[in-house]
């Protein structure tokens, strides 16, 4: 029986008895599902990504709304992964249908505003607007078309309706002229009358071409009654004032003949027959009528001459009722003023509405201007936009004001400003739901406050506590942007959320702070103690480090506190310094004398004299181990005078041999380097001396007695060297680094003599001057005469015919130098290398390298086998 059990069963309930298979049954094969024959096997697919596939698939066959319908519900059960495409396709369809049904209704709504007898504007305005809002596919058939249709029919009308308006102006203005021509002699009023009786026939012309427009019966009552009574207006005014013109044509020749009814024409013909004019009758008037005549007069004169055009327009006005209450009954001088005001007033009510009206275009311009944007994308809402909205507006009140309204030019003004408004208001409603948010934001943020001022509880981490009230302060001061009136009203909330949370970090920082005033008060009494106290002053440097650790202050006051915590303690130790200071700078003459000889030797190395070099370095350590007379200068001085800087090691360079500027070589001694403290030479000679672990001479274990010495006996103690002076800090460095330099110059000019004797080498070998060879101690120190006779004989014999023997001896050099082949000859080079390996017991090249130079020397001179020969000897030589 298993330990285990596969499958777990309850202990109080029987097994059921094993069920015999058979050996010829089969795994039942699952059914298909139904709807994997229209779908193309969605159904039966192995994984989704394979289901995704052939849903892809099948979707691209455009299959039926009410199969997608039954294939989704089935889906979506089993993978909403693969189902979510047909539900895509779905909405789709449905939106697609929806749009259609909308475009149906629009076309319908449009063919009955273009079909009816008379267009309106604000149906076909509405029409575009509520189509547009309601999301109507206008950019397709039949929305297109019809939209277009409406928007030039709306177009037009508005057009015809502003020629209505210029018409009826273009009326008034000509009855003006007729009324100023009355007021002129008949003969200049009759030489005018040609040119006046073709504008009026114009206008008539151009008011028959509005009235015969097809569009002219939508047009509203109001302009079409204007045009209709400016016409009636104008013919009657021309038609009398061609009468009153004919009448002084024929009484100009028949003085019998009726004079016309205008009175200064009538008097110009009078004087013209020598007749006597005839009085008018004359109706006295009162004192207060005349008065009440006067004043109009003076209004009206008063608001022409401040360019009123609209309080001129009523001042008239006025005027022509006192005219009428008095029945005209004004002397000559008073009716000649009055007929005058009156022109003034027409003439500048005529340039009025005309200068509104240009300013108005302007305006309108500037509204159409506000959502045309320089690059072409949507002009989204701003400030600046509803700043510039609220102006236009104020700028066209402000005409209305001073001149007549123009209700065409305000419609298209109106229609431009709504569209600008449209965006404003879109961008007034997301600021508002920002600032909603945002509203939301920070009362979450005070909640959030508050609930944790709560769970505070003793005691308190402090720099816990500090880093969340942090977090919340910038939280705070990156939440969204609220008006003024809701920020003051939250910032209240604020600051009682934040007094209750930082309650205990504000509490410790107040303790904190008056410990920190105490340590300075401490740190100004140490400071003031002499001798300074360090370990009393390191003790309350922790006690400072601890108190900030434990409680963390606002930074600027935390700064300010540390600043005069460490300002008495830093003028202590500066105090300090500066007195050590003063006792270093007291040089001895032993030091003085170090730093005149060091500085001789940097002059030595400056020269670039090998020989004086020497004798430099020989006179710095001579004064280096010379103690000024009297010995004062070799005891050790004090402990504050000391230099701070630990124990140098002595440098024990050797150089090579570098050749003076007579061309002859001496060898560079190994230099002394005066040191400080025991690990100067003369303190190391004799093993005798031990240190114990104190630290004192003389004291601790014995040195070991030799092997034959007898018990008890002590070895013989060493006779110590006179100890060398002691020396400062600066002249210490100051010969030590004279020494380096010289040890450095001394190396360059021996390895620039050794470049030097090689190329003269070569330049022998090429002239075949065996003379102008070099001697063997400057081509190198273990050189020895019988080798460099040898190379003499080479380069004084002639060429020797035998090119391969010293091209092999070109590469042995090589070998032997561990210097770079060209590249030609590798292969002759790995040859040589093989062969080198089979010869046992033969010299290798490292060996016979002067011999392979004579070889070399002793055929002929290329500048290739030159530079391969100066390459293995620069080598060679410094190695020999």
């Amino acid at each position: 029986m298993p330990l285990f059990s596969i499958f777990s069963r309850s202990k109080t309930v029987d097994a059921p008895p094993p069920v015999q298979s058979s050996p010829t049954r089969t795994a039942p094969v699952a059914a298909s599902h139904p709807l994997d024959e229209v779908t193309g096997g969605i159904f039966s697919a192995d994984n989704s990504a394979q289901r995704q596939q052939r849903v892809a698939s099948w979707l691209a066959s455009n299959p039926e709304p009410a199969l997608l319908q039954t294939v989704y519900k089935a889906l979506s059960a089993r993978d909403q992964g693969a189902a979510k495409p047909i539900r895509q396709r779905m909405n789709d369809i449905r939106q697609s249908q929806q749009q259609e049904e909308a475009a149906q209704d629009w076309a319908a709504k449009a063919e009955k505003i273009l079909a009816a007898e008379n267009f309106h504007i604000a149906d076909g305005m509405a029409w575009l607007r509520d189509a547009a809002k309601a999301g109507a596919p206008l950019s397709k058939e039949p929305l297109a078309s019809l939209r277009s249709r409406i928007a030039e029919q709306v177009k037009q009308l508005e057009e015809l309706q502003h020629k209505a308006m210029v018409q009826k102006e273009a009326a008034v203005l000509l009855a003006q002229r007729i009324d100023v021509l009355s007021t002129k002699p008949w003969q200049h009023a009759a030489q005018a009358q040609e040119a006046l009786a073709q504008d009026v026939q114009k206008w008539n012309t151009h008011a028959q071409e509005l009235t015969d427009s097809p569009l002219w019966r939508s047009v509203e009552p109001r302009h079409a009654n204007a045009l209709e009574s400016s016409r009636a207006q104008l013919a009657l005014v021309f038609e009398a004032f061609s009468a009153a013109i004919a009448q002084a044509r024929a009484a100009a020749e028949d003085p019998q003949a009726l004079l016309p009814q205008v009175q200064v024409w009538a008097d110009e013909l009078r004087a013209l027959h020598g007749m006597v004019a005839e009085p008018a009758p004359s109706v006295e008037l009162t004192q207060a009528q005349r008065e009440a005549v006067i004043a109009a007069v003076a209004t009206l004169e008063r608001t022409i001459k401040q360019g009123q055009a609209k309080q001129s327009a009523q001042a008239a006005a006025k005027l022509r009722e006192q005219l009428k209450e008095v029945q005209g009954s004004v002397d000559a001088e008073l009716e000649k003023r009055i007929n005058q005001a009156l022109i003034d007033a027409g003439d500048l009510q005529g340039w009025a509405r005309w200068g509104a009206n240009q300013v108005r275009e302007e305006l309108i311009a500037r509204a159409e201007r506000l959502l045309q944007s320089p690059d072409g994308k949507p002009v989204a809402g701003s400030k600046s936009l509803q700043l510039a909205v609220r102006e236009l507006h104020e700028q066209w009140r402000q005409i209305d004001r001073t001149s007549p309204p123009n209700g065409h030019l305000w419609k298209r003004f109106d229609e431009a400003i709504s569209k600008v408004r449209a965006v404003v208001d879109e961008w007034l409603g997301k600021v508002k739901a920002e600032s909603q948010a945002h509203k939301a934001e920070r009362q979450a943020i005070i909640d959030e406050l508050r609930a944790f001022a709560a769970t505070l509880s003793e005691p308190v981490d402090l720099k816990a506590l500090q880093r969340q009230l942090q977090q919340f302060a910038n939280r705070w001061r990156n939440a969204g942007h609220v008006s003024d009136k809701v920020f003051t009203a939250l910032q209240a909330s604020w600051k009682q959320a934040w007094d209750a949370a930082s309650a205990p970090l504000d509490a410790a920082r107040k303790a904190s702070t008056l410990k920190r005033r105490e340590m300075i008060e401490e740190a100004k009494a140490l400071a003031a103690t002499e001798p300074l106290d360090v370990r009393a002053v390191k003790a309350l440097q922790q006690r400072w480090q601890a108190e900030a650790q434990a409680v963390p202050l606002e930074r600027k006051l935390e700064q300010k506190l540390w600043d005069a915590f460490r300002q008495p303690l830093d003028e202590a130790f500066n105090r300090k310094s500066e007195q050590r200071q003063q006792h270093q700078q007291a040089i001895s003459a032993h030091d003085q004398r170090v730093l005149d000889a060091a500085k001789a030797l940097e002059q030595a190395c400056a020269s670039g004299n090998a020989q004086a070099i020497h004798s430099a370095m020989d006179a710095l350590q001579h004064v280096i181990r010379t103690p000024v007379e009297g010995g004062s200068e070799s005891s050790a001085s004090s402990a504050d005078a000391a230099p701070s800087a630990a124990t140098a090691d002595a440098a024990s360079t050797t150089a090579e041999a570098a050749p003076d500027n007579a061309g002859t070589a001496s060898p560079a001694p190994k230099p002394v380097v005066a040191v400080r403290g025991d690990d100067r030479p003369s303190a190391q000679v004799g093993a005798a001396a031990s240190v114990s672990s104190t630290g004192r001479h003389g004291e601790g274990r014995q040195a070991p007695r030799s092997a034959g010495a007898e018990r008890g006996a002590r070895a013989p103690r060493a006779e110590r060297a006179p100890l060398a002076p002691r020396l400062g800090d600066k002249a210490f460095r100051a010969q030590r680094t004279a020494m380096e330099n010289a040890l450095a110059t001394l190396r360059k000019l021996a390895a620039q003599a050794h470049g030097e004797s090689i190329t003269q080498l070569l330049h022998a070998w090429q002239t075949r001057d065996a003379q102008a060879v070099p001697a063997a101690a400057q081509l190198g120190r273990k050189l020895t005469a019988s080798q460099a006779n040898a190379w003499k004989s080479a380069v004084a014999a002639d060429p020797a015919p035998n090119t391969q023997q010293a091209a092999k001896a070109l590469l042995r050099l090589e070998i032997a130098a561990e210097v770079p082949t060209p590249a030609e000859h590798l292969s002759a080079r790995r040859a040589l290398q093989l062969e080198l390996l089979t010869q046992r017991h033969a010299p290798g090249p490292a060996e016979t390298w002067s011999e392979d130079v004579a070889t070399v020397l002793a055929g002929a001179a290329d500048d290739a086998s030159a530079k391969r020969l100066q390459a293995a000897l620069k080598v060679l030589l410094r190695r020999g």
